[in-house]
């Protein structure tokens, strides 16, 4: 009975979002409180499972997720990407443009929420076709699989962040990870695939016209090369430092350990980094303090609903932690004749080729598959990670990123199917075969 109520708790979900378009917050919401019901959790204490489910999620990531989008907002504003962006586009040269595109796509995409990353470096992309006469999917599609990779596997996005605060797993090893495997993801669902589309055309020819990417509106000044890369590139490298400096310490220098802890601290990294920028990309350029802190207040702005949609995953995990499902099915998903990281990938494939949304498909699948962890079946960043990776598969017209790339680069519903939704097939398959090998030489 209990896993019937599951399923249908899933479905239910998937009607709710997909069909009759119900927020995504608010169908977590109405379909934990069914589900509780179903699976007999008492009525008087029904709702301090929901307040509960809240607050043990969005305690442990609210800081670390509002303070990348701040970070992640200034780089853009700042004038920082496009800096980025011309020094990589110029290093690499006409010739191998495309790997300078993703490598671009790439840096930026790490402070960068997906959607902002994608419009703000579109117009980049349409630049380069204007100037040198190239085929705009071929140029295009190496940056935004670069910029999907890091959405699906690299903290402090918030899908992958959501993830790591549920299954308690180590945000710098997973980060760690999460580059090994987006390196060959992105290598192969960008500039190798896209050398197969040198052929496809726009059918809106108006695309192809130019775009100024100077902001010769702003009353502030660019920074400098150094200052745009470091402020973007920080927190990764706080949070490498953070996991592998330990292991270099003897054991006995407990206060120096103690004090890498602290700096290694997730909020303390996104916090320093996020000084850094303020003053390198700021106060450095010009800008008043009232201007960065309207900046910061519009990030919070921008992903005040992604925390809702993660708080409402967080009730569905507790709803089905405090009935008692947890354990049962645990044990049932350990009894499948399948590699639980598999598994994982394919359910989260599944929902996100129902829901459209990757966040909200590695959320959905990240309630399900917790006994996994707790019980011990598998390490729980590659669980991270196995579950970003199916929530980049199956790509089509209920993603709002289809219909972006579609309407940007002016491609027929067949093309945008034979350029996207392959390229996300392709880093969803790439990533999921790295996470197994990672896997392998772990174990």
């Amino acid at each position: 009975m209990i896993f019937i109520v599951i399923v249908i708790s899933l479905f239910l979900l998937i009607f709710l979002i997909t069909y009759a378009k119900i927020n995504a917050f608010l169908a977590f919401l109405l379909v934990s409180i069914f589900a509780g019901v179903g699976l007999g959790i008492p009525l008087s204490t029904l709702f301090v499972s929901v307040e509960k489910g809240i607050g043990a999620v969005m305690g442990s990531l609210t800081l670390i997720l509002v303070l990348g989008a701040m970070l992640g907002k200034l780089v853009a504003e700042s004038g920082a990407a496009e800096k980025i962006a011309s020094i990589l586009v110029g290093v690499m040269g006409q010739k191998h443009i495309q790997w300078g595109l993703m490598l671009t796509g790439f840096v930026v995409g790490i402070p960068l929420f997906y959607g902002i990353g994608f419009v703000l470096l579109v117009p980049l992309i349409f630049s380069i076709v204007y100037r040198y006469q190239l085929p705009a999917v071929y140029i295009g599609l190496p940056m935004l699989a670069a910029l999907s990779v890091t959405h699906g596997f690299i903290p402090p996005h918030p899908s992958p962040v959501a993830l790591i605060a549920l299954f308690h797993a180590d945000m710098g090893l997973t980060l760690i990870y999460g580059l090994l495997i987006a390196v060959p993801a992105i290598i192969i669902g960008g500039p190798l695939f896209g050398m197969t589309l040198k052929q496809m055309q726009p059918s809106q020819a108006q695309v192809f016209n130019p775009v100024k990417m100077d902001r010769t509106d702003s009353p502030y000044g660019k920074p400098g090369a150094g200052s745009s890369f470091l402020a973007s590139l920080l927190p990764v490298f706080l949070l490498i430092l953070g996991t592998l400096l330990p292991y270099m310490i003897n054991p006995s220098h407990t206060t120096v350990l103690s004090w890498i802890k602290f700096f290694g601290n997730p909020t303390i990294v996104m916090l320093l980094a996020l000084v850094y920028a303020g003053y390198s990309l700021g106060i450095k350029q010009g800008r008043s303090i009232s201007s960065i802190m309207s900046v910061f207040e519009g990030a919070v702005k921008d992903i005040a609903m992604i925390l809702l949609i993660i708080a409402g995953s967080g009730i569905f995990k507790q709803v089905m932690e405090d009935s008692g499902v947890s354990v049962a099915l645990a044990t049932k998903l350990q009894q499948l004749p399948i590699n639980p990281l598999i598994l994982a990938w394919v359910i989260t494939a599944v929902i996100r080729g129902c829901i459209g949304s990757a966040t909200v498909a590695a959320l959905t699948a990240a309630s399900v598959l917790l006994p996994l962890i707790t019980a011990g079946a598998v390490q729980p960043s590659l669980m991270v990670l196995s579950i970003g990776a199916g929530s980049l598969m199956f790509s089509h017209v209920n993603d709002a990123g289809f219909w972006l790339f579609k309407e940007y680069f002016g491609l027929s519903i067949s093309d945008t199917l034979r350029s996207w939704s392959l390229m996300e097939a392709i880093v969803s398959i790439v990533g999921l075969l790295a996470v197994l090998v990672l896997n392998k030489i772990i174990n």
